[in-house]
């Protein structure tokens, strides 16, 4: 398969990058940090298209994408799953600015490019990575949920669309996960990386509309959908 990862050089996108490649998908592979993305190209440089991108950067985006369709010609599998959170319960417009940029407009703008591209090919896997935090608003991270929950109704936006088509739309939502995203005292539930990226790849070769990860957190997403 031809795969495009964006968010790739830690935590999830990495994890998934690492199980891709190693079944010897063509992969290309988006991020911020071009150290990363060039220790993971030296790896496996036959297979692997690095590209350093800021998707909060529309242009920056736009061109990446071009010279990986240039490559590969076309994708098969698109996972999406770039994105930034940081506390903020001071509000600092700042932060709360930057982080819509990246998880509303610049997450918008790429998923909406690779929809438009597997609907040009007829085919194609959109997988979208959002988060429980999305249900439910928090005072300490409130662009971070709404930008989340934003991300939830727009997936399923575009499963609606997708429908009689070739086109699979999957919904990944986490629950909290052992990386660098996991922020904040009194965390609970927090699951790692490896069975969140197992249950994830299932989810994914099962073409599933939606999967909680991991299941225990299926519990919370419930009551937050039914009863907050």
């Amino acid at each position: 398969m031809n795969i495009l990862i964006i968010g790739a050089t830690s935590g999830i996108g990495n994890s998934l990058y690492s199980h891709y490649i190693s079944c010897g998908n063509r992969v290309a592979i988006m991020g911020r940090r071009k150290n990363l993305l060039d220790s993971l190209c030296a790896e496996n440089p036959v297979n692997t298209l690095a590209l350093q991108v800021d998707i909060s950067d529309i242009n920056s985006f736009s061109h990446a994408f071009t010279e990986v369709i240039k490559s590969f010609k076309n994708i098969d599998l698109a996972i999406l799953c770039a994105g930034i959170g940081e506390l903020n319960e001071a509000l600092d417009i700042k932060q709360e600015l930057t982080t819509l940029s990246t998880n509303v407009i610049g997450w918008t703008n790429v998923a909406d490019t690779l929809y438009k591209h597997f609907e040009e090919n007829g085919k194609g896997h959109l997988v979208t990575i959002t988060s429980v935090g999305g249900l439910q608003p928090t005072p300490i991270a409130p662009s971070y949920s709404a930008s989340k929950a934003f991300q939830i109704n727009y997936t399923k936006s575009l499963q609606v669309k997708a429908r009689k088509t070739g086109i699979t739309v999957t919904e990944i939502r986490l629950g909290l996960v052992d990386t660098r995203m996991a922020k904040g005292n009194g965390l609970f539930w927090v699951m790692p990386l490896e069975t969140v990226t197992k249950q994830i790849i299932k989810a994914i070769n099962n073409k599933k509309k939606l999967c909680v990860v991991t299941k225990r957190w299926r519990i919370l997403n419930y009551i937050a959908k039914h009863f907050m």
